[in-house]
This record gives C-alpha cells, sequence and structure tokens, in this order.
C-alpha cells in the first residue's frame, strides 16, 4: 500500500493536467470518432475497453473550452494516476503469466521424448484445418476402419495369385493394365506409369540346364533330372564347373569355417546349401572362393548381391538409354542351381566323411547327414540375358499442406509362380488401402502430405522396379520422400509379428501396434500379444532391413526411413515361398484359415501409420534413436581399445562424433518443446530437418556408383561401421602380433585410418546438419 500511495503522489507531482486525456465514442453525425472527455470514475473505464475505429485528438489549448469544475483532491490524484495504475497491473499480470508458461514448459520437458510419441488419447489432434474444422485421431480412425471393413482382400488375394505375372510376359502386361484402371476409377489426384528397359535372366529353353555324374575316369554319366526346365537362378554365372560334392549347411562364413575345421576343403567343390537364414545372394556371394552351389527344394531366387537391373548399376535403365558396358559387382563368378527335394535326397546319400554336426542335420534321410567329399558332379548353366520392360504403377492424393514430401507405400506386383505370400498378398492390401483412403477423401479427409501408391514390377529379379525408379530420382527423393512402407512377405503365418526398419520409426511402429487388434488373440492389441511373450517388445519385433527387401534400398541407397511387416509362423519358416506351391490353397492352409484375418492385420497397421505420417503435424520420427544405436555399436568397438591403444591407435573421435549427435538431437528437440505450435513456417522447417536424418547416415565420401548402399550402419562397403568392426577383429587373429604389422589379409593401419575417417566425418556430418543452420553448430570436434 506504501508504494501505491508512493505512486499516487508522484502521479500527482509529475503528471500535467493537460496531459490527461480520456477519449469516448461520439455517436451521430460524427459517429466512429471520439472526443475528450474528462470524467472519472466507471464510465470512463468502460469507454476504454473500446477498440472502434478512431480519430486521435491531442490535448486542446487551454482556453479552448469551458473548464470543469474543480475535483476533490484524492479524486484528481486517482485520474491522473489511473495510467501507471493499468500499466503496473499488466506488468503484475505479464509476470505471473509468464512463470506460469515456463513452469508448464518444464514440466512438459520432464516427460523426455514423449513428444515425438505417439499420443494415444481420443481427443489426440494430428491437424487442424480451420476451413473444415477439427480432425480428430479417434474420427480419422473410426473413418479408415469403416471403409476398409467394406473390401474383399481374401478374394483379391486369390484371384491375383490365379493370374500369370512373370515380369516381362503377356500375363504381366495385361495385369499391369488392369491395376492402372483399378487405380484410375478411384479418387486419386494422379495415376501413372514407368517403363524401364531392364537386363532380366532367363531360362534358355534350347539349352536348358543339367547335372550329371561323373566317373572316376572324368566321363560324364547319367544326368540327374532338375524337375522343371523353369527353375534356375537369376543372374547365375554362365558356364559349366566339375567338382566333388560337400553338404555345407546354409553356406554362411562360418559354416565354410566349420568345414575346414573338421577337415573338409570347400575349396573346388560343389556345395549343396540349404534354404533359408541368410539370402540367396549371400549364400552364393563368396568372390575369393571357387566352389558352385546347389540349392534343394527351390524354385529359384536372385543371386546377385545387390540390388536392381545389375547391367546399369548405380543408373536408372529409362528409354533405352546406352551405358557403358558394366556390371554390378555383387554379380556372382560361380554358376548355381536349384535343385527338388528328391535329388538332394540321392546327393546326400552319396556323402561319406565326417558326421555333420546335429544342428546341420535335416528330415531328408532316415540317418544322419554327412559333410563329404562325395561323387563328382558336372553343372551346367546355360541362362541367357534379355532387355525386358517393366512397368511401376503410381497413384497420388496430393497433400494439402505439404504437396511436395511423400508418404511412399509399395507391393511386388510380379511373381514366377502363384507368388500367393510373396506378391499376391501385398498388392491386395496395396489396391484395398488406395480404395480406402480413396473413399476418406470422397468423405472430407484431405492428408498433410502426399500419399503414393506404387505397384513394383521385377521384384523378384532383386528389387528391379523399385530400384530403377530409386537411381532415376536419386537427387531429389531424399528430400521429398518421407517414408516407406513395404507390403511384401506382409503375411508368412500367424504366430510371429516383426517389423524391419529403421531406427527412427520404432517409436511410432509401438503407438500404432497398440491400435491394432491382434487377428488370433481374441481382446489383445498387437502389442500386447508381443509383450505377453517378451517384455522387451522391440527386442521381439525390431529387426534390421534385409537386402531382398525393396525396403532396403529406400534407406541403404537413398537415405529414406523404410519399414517391411511380416507375420511369420513360430516353430518354421513359410515352406513354400519362392515355389511353384506358393498357392493360396497352401497358404490358407498354413494359416488355418485365418488368412483374411491376418491380412486385415497388416492392412489395418499400414494405413493407420500411413494416417500418422501424413496428417500429422510434426513428424513422428524418432530422431534421438540413432544416438542409441550409435552407443549400442561403440560397445562392440570398446573391446578393441586396447589392442588399438598399444598400435598408438584411438577411437575417441567416433566418441567424440556420438555425442555431438547426441546434442544435437537434444537440441532440436527442446527446440521444438518451446515453438509456436501453429507457426507453419517452423514446422516446416523442422519438419524437413526431422525427415533427412536419415538421408544425413549416408556417407557423402564414397561414390554412390562404386558403393550404391552409403548408409553407414545398413549399407555394404569399408565406410560402414560393420566393415569396421570386422577389420578390428583381425587384430586378434594377427598372427605377427606386432603393432604396424599389415598384411594382406590381416589388420592393416592404413586402411583402419580410412575407415574411422569415413565413419566419424559421416557422423558428425550428421550432428552438424541435424543442429540446423551453420551460427547454430556448436561441437567441439
Amino acid at each position: 500500500m506504501e508504494r501505491l500511495w508512493g505512486l499516487f503522489q508522484r502521479a500527482q507531482q509529475l503528471s500535467p493536467r493537460s496531459s490527461q486525456t480520456v477519449y469516448q465514442r461520439v455517436e451521430g453525425p460524427r459517429k466512429g470518432h471520439l472526443e475528450e472527455e474528462e470524467e472519472d470514475g466507471e464510465e470512463g473505464a468502460e469507454t476504454l475497453a473500446h477498440f472502434c475505429p478512431m480519430e486521435l485528438r491531442g490535448p486542446e489549448p487551454l482556453g479552448s473550452r469551458p473548464r470543469q469544475p474543480n475535483l476533490i483532491p484524492w479524486a484528481a490524484a486517482g485520474r491522473r494516476a489511473a495510467p501507471y495504475l493499468v500499466l503496473t497491473a499488466l506488468l503484475i499480470f505479464t509476470g505471473a503469466f509468464l512463470l506460469g508458461y515456463v513452469a508448464f514448459r518444464g514440466s512438459c520437458q520432464a516427460c523426455g521424448d514423449s513428444v515425438l510419441v505417439v499420443s494415444e488419447d481420443v481427443n489426440y489432434e494430428p491437424d487442424l484445418d480451420f476451413h473444415q474444422g477439427r480432425l480428430y485421431w479417434s474420427d480419422l480412425q473410426a473413418m479408415f476402419l469403416q471403409f476398409l471393413g467394406e473390401g474383399r482382400l481374401e478374394d483379391t488375394i486369390r484371384q491375383t495369385s490365379l493370374r500369370e505375372r512373370v515380369a516381362g510376359s503377356a500375363g504381366m502386361a495385361a495385369l499391369t493394365q488392369d491395376i492402372r484402371a483399378a487405380l484410375s476409377r478411384q479418387k486419386l489426384d494422379h495415376v501413372w506409369t514407368d517403363t524401364h528397359y531392364v537386363g532380366l535372366q532367363f531360362p534358355d529353353p534350347a539349352h536348358p540346364n543339367t547335372l550329371h555324374w561323373v566317373d572316376e575316369a572324368g566321363k560324364v554319366g547319367e544326368q540327374l533330372p532338375l524337375e522343371d526346365p523353369d527353375v534356375y537362378c537369376p543372374y547365375s554365372a554362365i558356364g559349366n564347373v566339375t567338382g566333388e560334392l560337400v553338404y555345407a549347411h546354409y553356406g554362411r562364413p562360418e559354416d565354410l569355417q566349420d568345414l575346414r575345421a573338421r577337415g573338409v576343403d570347400p575349396v573346388g567343390r560343389l556345395l549343396l546349401v540349404r534354404v533359408g537364414v541368410i539370402s540367396f545372394a549371400q549364400k552364393h556371394f563368396r568372390r575369393p572362393r571357387q566352389e558352385d552351389r546347389l540349392r534343394p527344394g527351390i524354385q529359384g531366387n536372385t543371386v546377385h548381391l545387390g540390388t536392381g537391373d545389375p547391367y546399369t548399376p548405380g543408373f536408372p535403365s529409362f528409354n533405352q538409354t546406352q551405358f557403358p558396358p558394366v556390371a554390378s559387382s555383387g554379380l556372382p563368378s560361380i554358376p548355381a542351381q536349384p535343385i527338388s527335394a528328391d535329388i538332394a535326397s540321392r546327393l546326400l546319400r552319396k556323402l561319406k566323411g565326417p558326421v555333420a554336426p546335429q544342428e546341420w542335420q535335416g528330415s531328408l534321410l532316415g540317418s544322419p547327414y554327412h559333410l563329404g567329399p562325395g561323387p563328382r558332379l558336372r553343372l551346367v548353366v546355360n541362362n541367357h540375358r534379355t532387355s525386358t520392360p517393366i512397368n511401376n504403377i503410381f497413384g497420388c492424393i496430393e497433400g494439402r499442406s505439404e504437396p511436395d514430401h511423400y508418404v511412399v507405400i509399395g507391393a511386388q506386383r510380379d511373381a514366377w509362380g502363384p507368388g500367393a505370400a510373396k506378391s499376391a498378398v501385398g498388392t491386395a492390401i496395396l489396391l484395398e488401402l488406395v480404395r480406402t483412403f480413396s473413399s476418406m477423401v470422397s468423405n472430407g479427409f484431405r492428408p498433410r502430405r502426399s500419399l503414393l501408391f506404387i505397384s513394383w514390377d521385377g521384384g523378384d529379379f532383386g528389387s528391379v522396379g523399385s530400384t530403377e525408379w530409386l537411381e532415376g530420382y536419386l537427387s531429389v527423393l531424399h528430400l521429398k520422400a518421407v517414408v516407406y512402407v513395404s507390403l511384401d512377405n506382409a503375411v508368412l503365418g500367424d504366430d510371429k509379428f516383426h517389423a524391419k526398419t529403421s531406427p527412427l520409426l520404432t517409436s511410432l511402429i509401438e503407438s500404432v501396434l497398440k491400435q491394432v487388434d491382434s487377428p488370433n488373440h481374441s481382446g489383445q492389441t498387437l502389442y500386447e500379444q508381443v509383450v505377453f511373450t517378451n517384455p522387451s517388445w522391440d527386442a521381439e519385433v525390431i529387426r534390421p532391413l534385409p537386402m531382398d527387401s525393396s525396403a532396403y534400398s529406400f534407406t541403404a541407397f537413398v537415405g529414406v526411413p523404410a519399414v517391411e511387416f511380416s507375420f511369420m509362423e513360430d516353430d518354421q519358416a513359410y515352406p513354400f515361398l519362392h515355389t511353384k506351391e506358393d498357392t493360396y490353397e497352401n497358404l490358407h492352409k498354413v494359416l488355418q484359415g485365418r488368412l483374411p484375418a491376418v491380412a486385415q492385420a497388416v492392412a489395418q497397421l499400414a494405413g493407420q501409420l500411413l494416417i500418422r505420417l501424413s496428417h500429422d503435424r510434426l513428424l513422428p520420427l524418432d530422431f534421438g534413436r540413432y544416438g542409441d544405436v550409435v552407443l549400442r555399436h561403440i560397445g562392440n568397438l570398446n573391446e578393441f581399445s586396447g589392442d588399438l591403444k598399444a598400435r598408438g591407435l584411438t577411437l575417441q573421435w567416433v566418441y567424440s562424433a556420438r555425442g555431438d549427435y547426441i546434442r544435437a538431437a537434444e537440441k532440436l528437440r527442446q527446440e521444438i518443446y518451446s515453438s509456436e505450435e501453429r507457426d507453419e513456417r517452423l514446422t516446416r522447417m523442422y519438419n524437413v530437418r526431422i525427415m533427412r536424418v536419415e538421408f544425413y547416415f549416408l556417407s557423402q565420401y564414397v561414390s554412390p556408383a562404386d558403393s550404391p548402399f552409403r548408409h553407414i550402419f545398413m549399407g555394404r562397403g569399408d565406410h560402414t561401421l560393420g566393415a569396421l568392426l570386422d577389420h578390428l577383429r583381425l587384430l586378434r587373429s594377427n598372427s605377427s602380433g606386432t603393432p604396424g604389422a599389415t598384411s594382406s589379409t590381416g589388420f592393416q593401419e592404413s586402411r583402419f585410418r580410412r575407415q574411422l575417417a569415413l565413419l566419424t566425418w559421416t557422423l558428425q556430418g550428421a550432428a552438424n546438419a541435424l543442429s540446423g543452420d551453420v551460427w547454430n553448430i556448436d561441437n567441439n570436434f
């Protein structure tokens, strides 16, 4: 009160009477203007609340109008102090508001990463269109589920599996026209196709592949029937080879080491390997050795260790463009041929030598498998390459606020046989999602970002269609594509659920799993089904992206986060994949009639993921996750710190770069917390930084033509963290044991320094890019 009384007195002393002016609205001819009024009390206070069109008039000269009667002293002082009282009250209110705001923001920051985790509140609002009203998550979810439930997934799977659709065939051309027509009937903004002329390898009907016994004198004997002349391994080396037979389990590096440890040398021999565990290409690609491969009971799959057209590596195959005669380094130099289970049984019975380990045993014989060597065989592979047109089909719903940012979802369309699980399921789900989102658009839905639906051709030859498209738009896709969702291999069982994905999508996947009902556990969500088996849900669900997935090239080649979902059997892999027995009937039998429910669950999962990615105001990508990934790998690097220290080497630069990335991620998170939510310019700026995080992990120091998979965590080449770890392991196997020792097969200090530089500066570049503008970068490197 003393301070207020002091203000009154000071106001009386310092404020001249002539400067006190109050305005009131004037009615009549001069409506809209204000006149001076020297009245005090509540009426005067009320006039201050009106903000009408006004004409401000300064104090009139003394004597310009009759003076008002003198006011009593305390009233005059109150009138003169009124502006200061108002100002004081405003300052107190503003200070209290700011204190409350800071306290509220502080409590939110205590939530940590929750700003990037999808809210499960039914009133969660992904976006707000002020012209159309509020769109809550529960409304969008209900709309999506309603229209999805009206589809005919099972019929589409059955009909697609009955159609011939080998890449380049007449049947595929007809299916391409039908699917494009189906997309054109929906409410899409754009529908188009693109054509690539690619080199595909097929069997030669005039000169089929053969397998013969060879006697001790080297004379070719009885031919072993290969059962089906159409069965082959695309991109196998051409030619003929002769050698003794050896059983090599899955053909992994550790399997070959185990063979040598047991006294069986695989070099110069034909290897009989099982299907599974690793890809066909990984089984086949052993360039330093000269083993040839036979695979039992399989229709065939590409043995090119890579993706896309291997005869135009790094370049798109548009318009029959001529390129220099260069071939992918991932093409094998040894022949390979699939064989039937019956022929494999005959071969296994002929093997002698040591008994195979227990974990190598199978069910083809009534007696234990032996490792060999066995009798000599002659394998002849006559596959031929042809230039083949393939067609990708596109449909697009343009986004409202960020139309130049695409959420992409795709499925392989082609198959060598019926391909029910391989591509019919994915194609059916893709078409149902197109129809569902089209119906939502017709009922007022419009995503913030564009939705791009793609049906890929040439998938069975190593994701040729998708990779050629990526190569064609390599310079822009990392600026445009937000996420890629693959529907390939989505239903291979129903016991377990796996998500092969980039770390950026892990938190979002966890949230969406809580929204989708389990197809075979009534009353449970998919998330509840998973944690019932293993409380660590991500250890149970999350897997790295494999090279034989179309999603792999999006991440490892272009730098776009991607995910591929798969329901699988608990005890064994789907037995008919890549065979002519991959029919609708067999898939339906393996799932015991639950195929429609499982396919519907995949569609719900993919669809709700698309809604979140295309409609959320702030992209729900957890960019902080890569800090955890680096930390996990650093644990592996620490194992060799002592060995490196003995040689005067250190991994300190990697640790520093990792620290800078963590700080940059936290800084961006804090910026997002404290920013104005409805500032569109800021929102777009943050989204651009978030959506490019994956791209930051592509090494800028290697050529995409020489090392197309430049991702330092998921790629292939000397620039990757995996290659650095493999090289460090040679420290323990270096026979010389002396610091600085080098050899063609041992640890090489110069190579280590180069690998460390490539890894460190890519990680440091990611930290710098995440920091934003150059003047905001504050690292102590």
